[in-house]
């Protein structure tokens, strides 16, 4: 697991996990980036992939405030409830997502709605929700001003955005979001990624046309 400290006490803890990605009827093996936002007395997880007891050792004695699935594709949510249970916190999705989320645990739901404008507190630094569908209809991000970090979920990757060519996305609906919601965020905002390497939004911006043109 690595660590970035900042300022007035909270960090982002960064760990990868492996698993399996299934949708469509097709099934990959995939690494994830699983962030954990807090201080030393409280945290939340963004995206429990995988590995729950991975992810509760990173929590370690901190209270989890909740586990913030940014969309609900199985391998972002595949640990989230064992996560839930075993450290009393509650499970937060999209309901535009219950679709998929339903495709991985059908008995199960998720405890709470995120919703567009949303703020979540944590170690004295905001998580602002942002609504942006296209890889999945209820993908968010989270744009942590007081961090210089948005947390982008599968919606933009170092080099362009998420994956559209499966059921429940859109590459138009992406691109939309992502020009509207996330390269409008100041340039210097490092955006860390559901999968692989972080990148920033100045270096991403300029590309818009490019990814357009080549459409997906």
């Amino acid at each position: 697991m690595s660590t970035a400290p900042n300022a007035g006490g909270a960090r982002v803890d960064h760990l990868v996990t492996s698993g399996t990605f299934s949708l469509d009827g097709g099934t990959w093996e995939v690494d994830n980036n699983v962030w954990l936002v807090g201080d030393d007395h409280e945290v939340y997880v963004i995206d429990a992939a995988h590995d729950a007891d991975a992810i509760l050792q990173a929590v370690g004695g901190r209270r989890l405030l909740g586990i913030i699935s940014t969309h609900g594709h199985d391998d972002h949510i595949d640990a989230a409830p064992d996560v839930a249970e075993r450290a009393g916190a509650p499970v937060l999705l999209h309901p535009a997502d219950d679709d998929l989320w339903k495709q991985r645990h059908p008995s199960l739901r998720p405890d709470a709605a995120l919703t567009d404008g949303e703020s979540l507190q944590v170690g004295g630094v905001e998580l602002q929700v942002l609504h942006t569908p296209g890889h999945s209809p209820g993908a968010v991000c989270l744009y942590a001003p007081g961090l210089g970090t948005l947390f982008s979920g599968d919606t933009l990757f170092q080099g362009g955005p998420g994956a559209t060519g499966r059921s429940f996305s859109s590459f138009p609906t992406i691109i939309e979001s992502i020009r509207e919601r996330l390269l409008t965020l100041p340039p210097e905002t490092v955006v860390r990624t559901g999968h692989g390497d972080s990148t920033t939004i100045g270096d991403e911006a300029p590309h818009l046309d490019e990814w357009i043109a080549r459409g997906h």
